[in-house]
């Protein structure tokens, strides 16, 4: 993909987020499953790195090098003409200028970055630590000249044994996290939770992503608590794979 195509995709995939309230970007894992939604309508679509694992017999939680995720990444974004973000979790232990430039020689114009560095046995990043690492890559992208789309994710609500007992601390990282360049911040695990989608959604500027599951969420209900981007995660692939034993379990021997 030349770079004017990759500038006008990140121009794009921010007013896209601007214009819907949520944006709803299917998570995808290979050009079928791209081309799928994007014949469905959507105007934007994310690659997640739970279902590209599994598609290619790989472990989450960085059981792929960067290499070979840029490698499994392009000809799914170049499949589509829409705008494609990449989920690539802690960054695999890259220097934030390397993760971007990465991202955007695969056509990749959006990112999704955690706070649980998996090749480090799992820690979690402090607050500045991760606040550190999204400003390292919001200088990266605009020194690049492309406005690459950072979502940070924070996975404090994920390991909490009581959610509720960490609102606090979550805020201040989603806080950080936006102050640091992030466009948007996404508190996972949350999903289910009125209460705390809410609080979330109220306590920063930016868009809020929430993990959806295509059958079983209500988009309005989403819209109601503000949450302003909506992603997958594995559950798009999840649903199917429940639909497609449905549909072979007659056929069995």
């Amino acid at each position: 993909m030349d770079f004017r195509t990759t500038v006008e995709r990140a121009e794009r995939l921010k007013q896209l987020h601007a214009d819907h309230k949520p944006l709803v970007l299917p998570t995808v894992w290979d050009v079928w499953s791209a081309r799928t939604a994007a014949a469905a309508g959507f105007p934007a679509l994310t690659i997640g790195s739970h279902p590209l694992a599994d598609s290619r017999g790989a472990e989450d939680q960085e059981g792929q090098t960067f290499e070979e995720v840029l490698a499994a990444v392009r000809p799914i974004i170049a499949a589509v003409d829409v705008p494609v973000s990449v989920d690539l979790e802690a960054g695999y232990g890259q220097k934030p200028a390397d993760l971007v430039a990465g991202l955007i020689e695969a056509g990749g114009v959006g990112l999704n970055i955690e706070d649980t560095v998996h090749s480090e046995g799992g820690r979690v990043r402090s607050t500045q630590e991760h606040a550190s690492y999204v400003a390292g890559l919001r200088a990266a992208a605009d020194d690049a000249g492309v406005p690459v789309w950072v979502n940070g994710r924070t996975d404090l609500f994920a390991h909490a044994e009581n959610p509720s007992a960490v609102l606090d601390e979550v805020i201040e990282r989603l806080r950080a996290l936006e102050q640091a360049g992030a466009d948007s911040v996404y508190p996972v695990k949350i999903q289910d939770n009125d209460e705390l989608l809410a609080a979330v959604t109220a306590a920063v500027a930016v868009p809020v992503n929430t993990t959806a599951h295509p059958v079983k969420h209500d988009l309005e209900r989403f819209r109601r608590l503000g949450v302003g981007r909506i992603t997958y995660g594995p559950l798009l692939q999840f649903a199917l794979t429940d639909a497609i034993k449905d549909m072979l379990k007659p056929w069995a021997p």
